[in-house]
This record gives structure tokens, C-alpha cells and sequence, in this order.
């Protein structure tokens, strides 16, 4: 029986139960779990082990590597300077990066990027060696790129691209790398143990990621999914080198856990606020529900209706009962939700990975055991 770590309201005892089941029933090896209602913490479990011996504890200060969970930040990031008027989400990006408008890119707008529409899901040039962590390589080999499709025309998930997208603009604004203003205007003021581009001094709590025992079953060569996914392309082994760490990778190599997504994803399902700060207003969160594109993902496979940042509510894919609730997750199994109707936010990370590339079964046990929580309250 593996003993559940942490505090957890009474109302959500159902939240406890789903996640000491998914290790009693062999799915974990370390995770943690937490939940926010109305901007107050009622859930902070954790349990398990950081390694796959099972020789560490996974600690209430264990972070790990959350992949795709990451852009909730990066897009939160681009969000908050939309609120404060320092970017304008439907002008072109050249306004802010002119050399973007290289190669037929001159209308592609900045909102394209937070709805993976602008048609840069990966790069014709090879992305070799240590090119993945160089910033700049990386932000002028996509200034030189074509877009693959239609800019603005429909999703194909920009699985590794979106982060630096995202972030030159963030660095071309304020002349911060997107590192460094998540952690000045976010991460800092909430005190959330969450980093992009993580300090050698966290090492030593970092948990050791377990991949999947079944890889991702491989899209044909030659489409889009099977270009995005071969340029870049990263092994899971990559995780544990310092290089990995050390980089901005805004769309994969954030590092915290539950507790700290929710620390900073709380201001986006609580009007902005959150610990009794206020990071944007309640209507620029609201921007979050401006539905940029609603169908098939030319990379994923999936249909998907994406807002500024996150997927919105999707009848096929049914995270929440309520309309105004978004969220995203990472290749493993990592979750971020952020319901603005009920005002509750969840993450769930953890280290044994599974095989899909955003959530499963692990995440939305919780999730649903989260609102038979308020329901029965």
C-alpha cells in the first residue's frame, strides 16, 4: 500500500482515493496531484518514488520534467502581456520580430501561434546536434521557414516550435528571454517551483522520467505529423542532461510539479488572481475562450478546438461539464485544467510515462473525481 503524502479538504477525499488507485493498480511509480477551488488549495498529495528502482521518494519538493504541460506557462506569459496592452494577439508578427516575415510569413498574426495554426509545426532545415538549445539557430531558422499550410487555416500541433515562437515575441517585447519574465512576473511573485530552463541547484530533486513501454506509433514519413515529429526530434534520455534542463524549450522542458502548475494556473481559472496577487485582469483571461480553430489537428489526428494557448472544452475530448474550461497536457501523462465556470484548477504530473501525448486514464480519473467532489458538496 503506497502512502499518500500531502493535505487534502475533506469535500475532495474523492481526488485522494483516484490517486492512491492508480498506484494501487500499477500505474505509478511517483506523481503528485493538486487542486484549487475559488483560488484556495484543497488538494497537495504526492507519493511514490522519484526513480524507477524505487530506491528515492518522491518528496513534497520533487519536480519533474512536465513536457507539453510547459506551454500552459509559455502562453500564460504571452497572455499577460496582451493584458497589460503590450501585444496585440491579431496583429502581424512582424510587428514584433520583423525578420519573421521572411518567406511569405508577412500576415501570419501572433494569435496563430497560441492556436499551433501558424504552420510552423517543425523545419525544413535539420535541427542536428545542439541546435534544439540554441535560441537563437532555433527563432532564425523558423524566421527563415515556410509555412507548411494555410497560416490561421487549421491546427497541426506545433509540438516543439511553439515555445520558441511564443517566446521570441515575449523576448522581443520586453527584452527578456521567456525564462526569465515567467520567472520575474509569474513564477517569482506566486512563489511556484516551476522553471523554464532549470538551475543545476534543482538536480538533485528532479525526478528521473520512465518512458513509455509502448513509443508513440510512428505517422507516415512524409505528412506533416511525421515531418513534426522528426525535426526536432528528442528521446526521452535526452531529459536527464544538463544541456536539456538548462535550455528554454518553452513548449517541453519545464520543470516543477502538481502543486507549482496550480500555484500559476490559478490566476487563469480564478479571474487573474491568485495568492492574493493579481497577474491579469478577469477579461484577460477571458481571452483564453476566443476559439481560433475547431477541427481535425494536421499533426495530432485528433479533433481539437483551440483558444489562445490551450484546447477549449471538446465534446470527444470531455475533460470538464462546463463550457468556459480549457486545458493541455504533456507526452506521459501530465494535466493542466482550468475551469473559469467552477473556478477550479488541476495538474497532475508524474514519471512513469504512458505512451499518448497529452493526457490519460491517470489525469482524467482525477478530473472527474475532482467534480463529483463539488457535486456532492
Amino acid at each position: 500500500m503506497t502512502e499518500i503524502h500531502g493535505t487534502c479538504d475533506a469535500r475532495f477525499e474523492p481526488v485522494k482515493a483516484a490517486f492512491a488507485n492508480n498506484f494501487t493498480n500499477g500505474l505509478e511509480v511517483g506523481a503528485s496531484v493538486a487542486v484549487s477551488h475559488r483560488g484556495e488549495t484543497v488538494v497537495d498529495l504526492w507519493a511514490g518514488h522519484r526513480d524507477a528502482a524505487k530506491t528515492q521518494d518522491w518528496r513534497e519538493d520533487t519536480i519533474v520534467n512536465v513536457w507539453s504541460s510547459t506551454k500552459t506557462m509559455a502562453a500564460m506569459s504571452l497572455l499577460m502581456l496582451a493584458d497589460r496592452g503590450d501585444v496585440d494577439l491579431y496583429a502581424p508578427v512582424s510587428r514584433y520580430w520583423p525578420e519573421f516575415a521572411a518567406n511569405g510569413k508577412e500576415d501570419v498574426e501572433v494569435r496563430m501561434f497560441l492556436s499551433h495554426s501558424a504552420g510552423l509545426s517543425a523545419m525544413d532545415e535539420a535541427v542536428e546536434g545542439d541546435a534544439l538549445y540554441d535560441w537563437d539557430w532555433m527563432t532564425s531558422a523558423l524566421a527563415r521557414q515556410a509555412p507548411w499550410w494555410e497560416a490561421g487555416s487549421q491546427s497541426g500541433y506545433h509540438a516543439l516550435t511553439q515555445g520558441h515562437l511564443i517566446g521570441e515575441i515575449v523576448r522581443r517585447v520586453t527584452g527578456q528571454t521567456i525564462g526569465e519574465f515567467f520567472a520575474a512576473e509569474i513564477a517569482g511573485p506566486l512563489g511556484a517551483d516551476f522553471h523554464i530552463g532549470t538551475p543545476d541547484s534543482c538536480d538533485l530533486r528532479i525526478a528521473e522520467l520512465i518512458p513509455p513501454a509502448q513509443a508513440v506509433g510512428a505517422p507516415e514519413p512524409s505528412s506533416i505529423a511525421g515531418r513534426t515529429f522528426a525535426n526536432p526530434a528528442v528521446d526521452v534520455s535526452a531529459v536527464a542532461t544538463r544541456k536539456w534542463r538548462a535550455a528554454e524549450i518553452p513548449a517541453a522542458n519545464g520543470h516543477g510539479n502538481a502543486r507549482s502548475i496550480v500555484k500559476i494556473q490559478t490566476a487563469m481559472a480564478n479571474g487573474g488572481e491568485a495568492s492574493g496577487k493579481r497577474l491579469l485582469s478577469e477579461k484577460g483571461t477571458r481571452r483564453i475562450f476566443d476559439e481560433q480553430t475547431n477541427g481535425p489537428d494536421l499533426v495530432l489526428g485528433l479533433p481539437i478546438r483551440f483558444g489562445m494557448g490551450y484546447g477549449l472544452n471538446n465534446p470527444l475530448l470531455p475533460l470538464s461539464p462546463n463550457e468556459n474550461s480549457c486545458f493541455w497536457g504533456g507526452y506521459g501523462g501530465s494535466i493542466v485544467l482550468v475551469d473559469q465556470d467552477a473556478r477550479l484548477c488541476l495538474s497532475y504530473v508524474m514519471n512513469r510515462m504512458e505512451s499518448g501525448l497529452m493526457c490519460d486514464m491517470r489525469g482524467l480519473g482525477l478530473a472527474q473525481a475532482a467534480y463529483a467532489s463539488l457535486v456532492s458538496t
